[in-house]
């Protein structure tokens, strides 16, 4: 694999990431505890993966800037910049999450996923959205 190929490769980790989320919120709310065992432990080992590609991509090849100009820079970035902060929260908040749930401590590990899901499910969305934008969209100049 080419270091070109990393943001393709981290785009679908992300896409996987928030299909397993919304499938294990989806068992967990039909109480069946091991899917959303299964789901949420895979979720996060997406993520972890997709960690490791983006710091390798970030090493090998550097920043890419963004060629669109105009209003739809300004979209580019308020996404970017709500991406970057929550995405810094989201290893802390995903680990303690899943320790507190695989510790058994259940009325806790509610309480944080609460605040946990709709940050990471929020990530893992925009994190597509930012590698269509800065990847996919053309830009005549």
């Amino acid at each position: 694999m080419r270091p070109e190929d990393l943001p393709a490769v981290n785009a679908t980790l992300n896409s996987i990431s928030a299909v397993l989320l919304v499938a294990g919120l989806v068992f967990i709310k039909r109480k069946n505890i091991a899917a959303h065992k299964a789901c949420m432990l895979s979720a996060f080992g997406c993520s972890v993966i997709f960690l490791a590609c983006y710091l390798a991509h970030k090493f090998l090849v550097g920043p890419t800037r963004f060629q669109g100009e105009g209003a739809i820079r300004l979209v580019y970035f308020a996404i970017l910049l709500t991406h970057t902060v929550l995405a810094a929260a989201v290893p802390f908040l995903a680990v303690t999450t899943l320790y507190r749930a695989l510790r058994g401590k259940f009325e806790k590990h509610r309480r944080i996923a609460r605040i946990t899901f709709p940050i990471w499910i929020y990530v893992s969305v925009t994190g597509v959205i930012v590698y269509f934008m800065l990847y996919q969209m053309t830009f005549t100049g």
